[in-house]
């Protein structure tokens, strides 16, 4: 992930979807997991507790949903010198795309092949990084960059690859599509510069993989400030385990917002507590089902307090009746927001950052 690979996002790094956490996803493992966890704010500390225990077990009893297929052919990420232009990262990871099209093809990874020549059906996708190995990673923008004062990052939950970017592309476009239509210096980043966990898994119980992507994260985070326009003002937008990711990243002055939704949790106990200066923003729609998830943390488990509860201190943000899977699509409330976070034209009365 460092600089100089496209594992190392943002200049070569190299972070939803057909699950329940990219920002365009059925959502049914994860809905699976909520039911269980349904009524458990209404039970003692000892339920809780056993409750979170089982969806450990789930976690390791049934996996096969969540289980990654033989690992797909793949170039080495292109390399890239460390002030390299947006420009060249997008001919050179284009061409790295390209190749990985065809060689999964050649590997009788079709269904891949077709995912992967999709990422690019105009030869003129915009890939600050790309790495078509294993679940694969991707930093993909929209807009123009280097002109853009408003810049937004899209940080994807669970079960984000290659192999669902469609789905959380599909946002992307959303938000730019709404950003631009009133401000048209704006550009969008979907960043999938982590291995996300899975659905079903221990691992998205855990930060561990967090903890990972916030130590790319932050870097990238500076190097594109570096990129856009001079004083451009970067905004995070953090769905389900990606919130996880951004309250462990580390901002500097560029992050002006940081927005979590479809959060299970950050960690954290407040909103103060963030390595940010940001604005922390947090929402959550009436249809998403991981309002029933317990916001417990015991040994490593679980991720605590609730981002929305008005003692975390996030500024609340309104999401509508969205579900966990629809806060980008075009139309929504939730989509609305989000825009008018970035674009700094929200209501003043917003709950203050504590």
């Amino acid at each position: 992930m460092a600089t100089g690979t496209a594992t190392g996002t943002g200049t070569g790094t190299g972070t939803g979807a057909a699950t329940a956490d990219s920002a365009g996803t059925t959502g049914s493992a994860g809905t699976a997991l909520a039911a269980g966890a349904a009524g458990a704010g209404a039970w003692g500390g000892r339920i809780r507790r056993t409750l979170l225990a089982a969806l450990v077990a789930a976690a390791v009893v049934f996996p096969v949903s969540a289980a990654a297929s033989a690992e797909a052919p793949a170039p080495a990420p292109a390399s890239f010198a460390e002030d390299a232009a947006p420009q060249v990262r997008y001919a050179a990871n284009r061409a790295n795309l390209a190749e990985a099209a065809r060689m999964a093809r050649e590997g009788d990874r079709t269904g891949r092949a077709t995912r992967l020549r999709a990422m690019d059906a105009a030869g003129a996708a915009q890939f600050l990084a790309f790495d078509g190995r294993g679940r694969g990673r991707a930093v993909e923008v929209f807009g123009e960059l280097e002109t853009a004062d408003r810049v937004t990052v899209l940080v994807p939950g669970s079960d984000t690859t290659l192999d669902t970017w469609e789905r959380f592309r599909a946002g992307a476009v959303a938000l730019q599509q709404r950003l631009q239509a009133e401000h048209p210096r704006s550009a969008v980043v979907a960043w999938l510069g982590y291995d996300t966990p899975g659905t079903v898994s221990t691992t998205v119980l855990t930060a561990a993989r967090a903890d990972v992507a916030a130590a790319e994260l932050a870097p990238f985070l500076d190097r594109l400030a570096g990129m856009a326009a001079p004083g451009a003002r970067l905004s995070l937008l953090c769905h389900s385990y990606g919130s996880v990711v951004c309250a462990r990243t580390s901002t500097g002055p560029a992050v002006g917002d940081m927005a979590l939704f479809g959060s299970p949790g950050t960690g954290a106990a407040a909103a103060r507590d963030l390595p940010t200066r940001a604005r922390v923003w947090a929402g959550r729609g009436s249809g998403d089902w991981v309002a029933n998830v317990p916001h417990v943390r015991l040994g490593g488990l679980g991720f605590g307090a609730d981002p929305v509860d008005p003692a975390f201190g996030a500024r609340a943000f309104t999401a509508g009746a969205v579900g966990h899977s629809d806060y980008l699509k075009p139309g929504t409330e939730s989509l609305e927001s989000l825009a008018a976070i970035v674009l700094g034209t929200t209501p003043a009365s917003e709950a203050p950052h504590a």
